[in-house]
């Protein structure tokens, strides 16, 4: 007995090569499963309701996988549409969708998965007392969920399930947990739930657990009943003990168990083989349920605009002191504004602790600096007023040793400015109890 899936990319639209997809197929996969987003590239894309990846490349993948799913008459799961998986990402994964079948001149049963959250439902819950943080976060209040412009909670593998047994050929989820979409038909046909889901962990990444790792190209799974085996599809990497036990690692502050929906995988027993031919094959993962079933809510609300320069500084003089030359700059930008208090101002100094900060183990800066300075305010002319004044002020501030009045910075660009748009901060990221995993989550099916 054994079950084949293949994964195309980390995320949908971050391509693949058609070979690689075409050995994949080789191998006669049950399913095509696809992680299509992350919390990653932070708030913004929840908080706006976009994609951090552009129409285009997503369609390419489309294309591809819908063609090989219609043909081979398997399934095509996509988890965590969209990017974020709120309502507008799901909605415009499946406008992609039915244009991709419009040009292959093909119908397909889908079946659409929501996993907005109603505000008010989440405020009933707060006040009985079923929302807990996730982490070292705050617990959440009435007004942060108000103030968020999309919410959505993490489904399980209940409503793919659903979506598979009401014959969907094509589902696209809201968001999910990773590992779901690759584990949803393993569990429907009665394999080990453990090693579903830990191989669905490893796959929603695809290539990046191969060596070389690669987030544009295919892994392939073969789930047995006592065990599964990864691999590469392109014969410039292949599967090590080494690249499958470090993804397993990958995001993960405990290294012996991994939470999710419903219960937490064991990895205390958990052994990885390698096979000939590039291949790793993993056992003894087991899957402990929770006495409660718990949703990870997500959520983001607006905080501001922002406006952006970028600068460069090559005076030694200026960079032994560009600490001090900063600060100053602040001063005398919050005595200039005194009566605009409700903004935030910050200058990431690359060349010395821009990556890391306080945390860098070698503070000594370089021989230049890279400079890029931030304003957030409740506008964006507030915002764009900030910036400007504090670039103009840096540009010509008299420190200590300054041997040159012409100015102190060097910008690449004209307009030095840059008006980047609304920010947002994650909002909600607690654990909602529920008695119903499905509860929450729409199953739309549709005839495309």
């Amino acid at each position: 007995m054994e079950l084949r899936i293949l994964s195309p990319t980390a995320i949908l639209g971050y391509g693949f090569p058609l070979s690689s997809f075409q050995a994949g197929l080789e191998r006669d996969p049950h399913v095509i499963a696809v992680d299509g987003g992350s919390t990653d590239p932070g708030p913004y894309y929840l908080g706006a309701g976009k994609s951090f990846t552009q129409r285009a490349p997503v369609k390419r993948d489309l294309y591809y996988l819908i063609q090989a799913s219609l043909e081979r008459g398997i399934p095509l799961i996509i988890g965590t549409a969209g990017g974020a998986g709120a309502k507008p990402h799901v909605e415009w994964t499946v406008d992609i969708i039915k244009e991709v079948l419009g040009e292959l001149k093909a119908t397909a049963k889908l079946a659409v998965i929501y996993s907005d959250v109603n505000p008010e439902l989440l405020i009933q819950e707060l006040k009985r007392g079923r929302i807990q943080p996730l982490g070292p976060v705050a617990p959440l209040t009435e007004e942060e969920i108000r103030g968020s412009s999309h919410i959505v909670a993490q489904m399980g593998l209940e409503p793919i399930l659903q979506a598979l047994e009401e014959g969907a050929q094509i589902i696209v989820a809201g968001r999910a947990y990773d590992p779901t979409v690759f584990a949803a038909l393993p569990a429907l046909q009665g394999y080990d739930l453990a090693l579903a889901l830990h191989m669905g962990k490893i796959l929603e990444c695809a290539a990046i657990a191969a060596s070389p790792g690669s987030g544009s190209d295919c892994l392939f799974g073969y789930l047995q009943e006592d065990a599964f085996i990864l691999e590469a599809l392109s014969p410039q990497r292949q599967c090590t003990k080494l690249s499958v036990a470090a993804h397993t690692l990958y995001e993960k502050s405990d290294p012996y168990s991994l939470p999710g929906p419903g219960g937490t995988l064991d990895l205390r027993e958990t052994r990885f083989e390698e096979l000939p031919g590039g291949k790793v094959k993993v056992s003894g993962t087991r899957f402990v349920p929770t006495e409660k079933y718990f949703l990870k809510l997500e959520g983001a609300r607006r905080i501001g605009y922002r406006t952006i320069s970028i600068a460069g500084v090559r005076d030694p003089i200026m960079i032994s002191q560009i600490g001090d030359v900063i600060t100053a700059v602040k001063e005398r930008v919050a005595d200039n504004f005194r009566d605009i208090r409700d903004y935030q101002l910050h200058v990431h100094c690359y060349g010395k602790n821009g990556v890391m900060g306080a945390l860098e183990p070698q503070p000594q800066p370089g021989h230049e600096l890279g400079l890029v300075m931030e304003a957030v305010a409740p506008t964006q002319d507030i915002a764009d007023t900030i910036c400007s004044f504090f670039r103009s002020t840096l540009l010509h501030y008299g420190y200590p040793g300054r041997k040159s009045t012409a100015g102190n910075l060097a910008f690449p660009y004209s307009p030095s400015d840059i008006s980047t748009g609304a920010v947002y901060t994650f909002s909600i990221y607690h654990l909602l109890e529920v008695d119903d995993p499905k509860g929450l989550f729409t199953v739309e099916l549709r005839e495309v």
